[in-house]
Order: structure tokens, then C-alpha cells, then sequence
């Protein structure tokens, strides 16, 4: 059993630590509408390496954020999937989404 970290003080840096990276974000994003298997995940995502996005995935599932399911299958099949945690925080996303809309719009 992993030890539980102590989280801090201030309720937004606990949120930041665990989403504050742009790649986990963007797995958020791209895991809201369901569920993806690895190589998929890797494309939605973008340009990131699958050492990063193995690390942040392996990350997001000791947070809570994330399921993965591995099949027994030959290749093995993985895939990956929001917890109700995870769920959670599609309002933040959501007002990301907004937000980043609106300064598009202001900025053209």
C-alpha cells in the first residue's frame, strides 16, 4: 500500500498538482467522451512522447483519475478510462473550454 502524501494547504495548488501539468489536461480532454485504448490516446493527445504519456497516465491512475484495464490478449490490449473522480472535473474543463474560447475571440 503507497503511502498517502500530504496534500497542500491551499485547495487550487492540490487541483494544480494534480492536473497542473498540459498533458494531463489534454488526457482529460480526450478521455471525457470514454473510453481509449493507449495508441489512440496517443494520437488525440498530440505531440508527446509515450514515455511522457505513460508516465502522466501511471500518475492520473495512483491519483485516482484513472482507470486501466489490460486484456489478456496477444498483443496485450490496454485501455483507459475516467474514474468518477476523474468525471469530476469536467467543469473545470468545461470553463477552460470557455474561457479559452473568449480570449480567442478577443484576441483575433
Amino acid at each position: 500500500m503507497q503511502e498517502k502524501r500530504e496534500l497542500p494547504a491551499c485547495p487550487v495548488e492540490t487541483t494544480l498538482m494534480l492536473i497542473g501539468d498540459k498533458w494531463k489536461v489534454l488526457i482529460l480532454r480526450d478521455l471525457m467522451p470514454g473510453t481509449k485504448r493507449f495508441g489512440e490516446l496517443k494520437k488525440s493527445v498530440g505531440n508527446v512522447s509515450q514515455k511522457v504519456l505513460t508516465a502522466q497516465l501511471r500518475d492520473m491512475e495512483e491519483n485516482g483519475l484513472v482507470n486501466r484495464q489490460v486484456y489478456a490478449e496477444v498483443p496485450p490490449r490496454v485501455e483507459y478510462s475516467l474514474t468518477d473522480l476523474g468525471r469530476s472535473l469536467k467543469p473545470i474543463l468545461d470553463a477552460m473550454w470557455t474561457w479559452g474560447e473568449e480570449y480567442k475571440e478577443k484576441n483575433k
